[in-house]
């Protein structure tokens, strides 16, 4: 019993994460705050910050709310270069925290494809996120999303959401 509740919940991890991914990818960026709860935190920060402890974020977010705000802005306010992304996950384990919560860590890549058709690795790295699963149909969402880039250097403005 306690191995088929272990499998249905990594499965509705992937799945949130899959979701996400394919959102993202798909330009459908109106859709990505969704997948967050409403009081939720979304940082994208380095290692070196990460490991050394230091509250600073190229990308900081404490609500659902300035999600979509930041989402408006990358539609009628940021001016950058037409580009989009594809991103791969590997490596997602899950720990049950509680009957509602687990925390997840999974390891990424994004490739940024620009208007040109140039492929380049933007950025690597891995996520922690803490994922609630509520109701009876177990609908996922992050509670809180943490991206640790791998390199300090972005090249370009980080634009669209890892």
């Amino acid at each position: 019993m306690a191995m088929a509740m272990d499998i249905a919940l990594q499965l509705t991890v992937e799945n949130l994460l899959a979701r996400y991914t394919h959102a993202i990818d798909d330009d459908n960026l109106e859709a990505w705050p969704d997948f967050f709860v409403e009081a939720a935190r979304y940082r994208i920060t380095t290692a070196e910050n990460h490991e050394r402890g230091l509250p600073l974020a190229l990308v900081h977010a404490d609500s659902r709310a300035m999600l979509r705000d930041r989402v408006n802005a990358l539609r009628h306010a940021n001016v950058y270069e037409a580009q989009r992304y594809r991103h791969v996950y590997s490596g997602v384990l899950v720990t049950r925290i509680n009957d509602d919560t687990a925390r997840a860590v999974s390891s990424f890549q994004v490739a940024r494809i620009m208007h040109s058709g140039e492929t380049t690795l933007f950025a690597s790295g891995r996520c922690i996120d803490r994922i609630r699963i509520a109701g009876e149909n177990g609908v996922a969402q992050f509670e809180e999303r943490l991206v640790i880039l791998d390199s300090r250097r972005v090249d370009t403005l980080l634009a669209i959401p890892l």
